[in-house]
C-alpha cells in the first residue's frame, strides 16, 4: 500500500497558524551488526548503549526532546532499558517502536533480505512482532508507545491497518524520495517530506523523514526521483554535476554544508517540519560506515553543533512528539 500511496494535497497535515518552522530529531536505536553481512538472529552487540546518555545530555542543552525508536535487542538490554525509563519518567524524550523482524519474536520466518522488511511478512506475523515489541517497551518504560518507525523503513500493505488497530497515532517509516524496491522493500520515491494522514478519520499521521532536492533542477526533483533509485549512473551524473542533488537530513553520509543547504531549500519550499534521523551505533566509533574512529565521532558532534546553530539562526525551533500531536489535533481524537 505504501508503494502505491501518493498523498493528495487535501490529505496533508494543516498546521495551526502559530506553528511556525520546527524540527524533530529521531534516533533509530538499535544493536550493532554488520551492515554488509546477511541478516542473522545472533552475532549482534549493544556496545553503543552506554553512549545514549551522552547524546541525550548534549541535545537537551539545545532544548531538544528527541525520539528514540527502539528495537527488541535494545529494550531487552538492562542498561538501555534503564536509560529509556529515565527519559520517559522525566519527559525529556519520546520512546517509539522500531521493528527489526530478524531479532524480534516470534521467530517463524526465514532470515532473508526480503523478510528484513516487516511489511513483507504475513499479516499475522507482522502483527505478532509489532505487539510483542510494543508490549515489552511498555513494561520497561511504564508507558505504551504510540509512534512507530519500521526497521529498514519496511512498511507494507497491512501496516496502516495494524498500526491503527494497536493504538499508534504517528508513523515515521517513510523515507521520502527513496526506493528500496531493488531489495523487495517499499518505494517512497513518489512521496515528499510533508506530513500527511494515512486514514480518512485523521487519526494516524505519517511524518516522513525529510529529503530535499537542491540544484537547478530541484523543482523537478519529484519527477526525477526515480532516476536516483533506478540508475546509479544518472544518480552520479546529476549529483556530481550539481544539477540535482538528493539530500536527506542526517549526519550519516551528509556533510554539514550539504545539510545546511538542504535546510535552506526546505525553508524556501515552505516546509514547516524538518525531520532528522540517524542510527544509534553511530554514537560510538567502529559500528557504522559513518563513524569509524574517535575523530569521526568528534566530527559527528560538531555536525550537530553546526546544524543546530544554523537552525536557530533560521528561526527553526525544536518540537517534541507531544507538541506535534497537539498541533495535529491528535490528543483529542
Amino acid at each position: 500500500m505504501f508503494s502505491k500511496l501518493k498523498p493528495a494535497p487535501e490529505h496533508r497535515l494543516e498546521y495551526p497558524a502559530d506553528f511556525g518552522r520546527r524540527f524533530l530529531i529521531t534516533v533509530d536505536t538499535e544493536e550493532e551488526f554488520d551492515w554488509d553481512a546477511p541478516f542473522s538472529r545472533t552475532g549482534h552487540t549493544n556496545l553503543s548503549v552506554g553512549k545514549l546518555q551522552r547524546f541525550q545530555s548534549f541535545i537537551e542543552a539545545y532544548g531538544v526532546k528527541p525520539v528514540y525508536f527502539v528495537d527488541y535487542s535494545i529494550v531487552e538490554n538492562e542498561e538501555s532499558a534503564d536509560f529509556l525509563k529515565s527519559v520517559t519518567d522525566d519527559d525529556s524524550a519520546t520512546v517509539g517502536v522500531h521493528l527489526h523482524p530478524w531479532i524480534n519474536p516470534p521467530f517463524e520466518e526465514e532470515t532473508t533480505t526480503r523478510n528484513s522488511f516487516a511489511g513483507n511478512l504475513p499479516k499475522e506475523l507482522e502483527e505478532a512482532k509489532l505487539v510483542a515489541l510494543r508490549d515489552v517497551i511498555a513494561v520497561k518504560t511504564g508507558k505504551q508507545p504510540t509512534i512507530y518507525r519500521a526497521g529498514r523503513y519496511g512498511v507494507g500493505p497491512n501496516s496502516i491497518e495494524l498500526l491503527s488497530k494497536h493504538g499508534f497515532i504517528i508513523d515515521s517509516s517513510v523515507r521520502s524520495r527513496f526506493d528500496y524496491g531493488h531489495e523487495n522493500g517499499p518505494d517512497f520515491s513518489h512521496i515528499g517530506p510533508e506530513p500527511f494522514w494515512l486514514d480518512q478519520q485523521e487519526r494516524l499521521l505519517e511524518v516522513p523523514l525529510t529529503t530535499v532536492f537542491s540544484g537547478p533542477f530541484r523543482k523537478q526533483g519529484g519527477q526525477l526521483a526515480g532516476l536516483f533509485n533506478r540508475s546509479n549512473i544518472a544518480n552520479a551524473f546529476l549529483s556530481k554535476s550539481k544539477m540535482l542533488e538528493r539530500i536527506p537530513l542526517t549526519p550519516e553520509g551528509v556533510s554539514a554544508r550539504e545539510a545546511k543547504e538542504a535546510i535552506d531549500m526546505a525553508l524556501d519550499d515552505m516546509l514547516q517540519l524538518l525531520v532528522f534521523s540517524f542510527h544509534s551505533p553511530s554514537l560510538s566509533a567502529g559500528h557504522t560506515p559513518y563513524v569509524q574512529t574517535d575523530a569521526d565521532l568528534d566530527r559527528f558532534y560538531d555536525w550537530w553543533r553546526d546544524i543546530l546553530d544554523h537552525l536557530q539562526e533560521c528561526g527553526v525551533s525544536p518540537i517534541s512528539v507531544d507538541q506535534l500531536m497537539a498541533a495535529a489535533g491528535l490528543n483529542g481524537k
